[in-house]
């Protein structure tokens, strides 16, 4: 089974963008003793409209995406982890 998150996917994006730009490689910044995560805390507001952006482009699922959906039987958190999955994949695939 598909764990089930309690914070939105919107908010979920947007902290993950913010940490991006906070710290692109997960070490936190020169000069500041400030973690990471409590700038995060105080900036990731500001990345809602790219993280619905986001959203609203994985609204047409590929045909790679469908086909992992229906794989996975009823339960919809877990087609909606295999379809987000797939998309991930094709993506690997493409770059190689």
């Amino acid at each position: 089974m598909t764990d089930i998150s309690v914070t939105s996917p919107v908010e979920r994006i947007a902290r993950v963008m913010a940490a991006e730009v906070l710290s692109p490689n997960g070490e936190g910044r020169e000069g500041t003793e400030r973690p990471v995560s409590d700038m995060v805390d105080t900036v990731w507001k500001r990345e809602v409209d790219r993280a619905l952006a986001v959203l609203r482009t994985l609204r047409e699922p590929t045909p790679e995406m469908v086909e992992a959906g229906r794989a996975v039987g009823p339960e919809p958190a877990d087609i909606w982890n295999a379809m987000v999955r797939a998309a991930i994949d094709q993506h690997a695939d493409e770059v190689v």
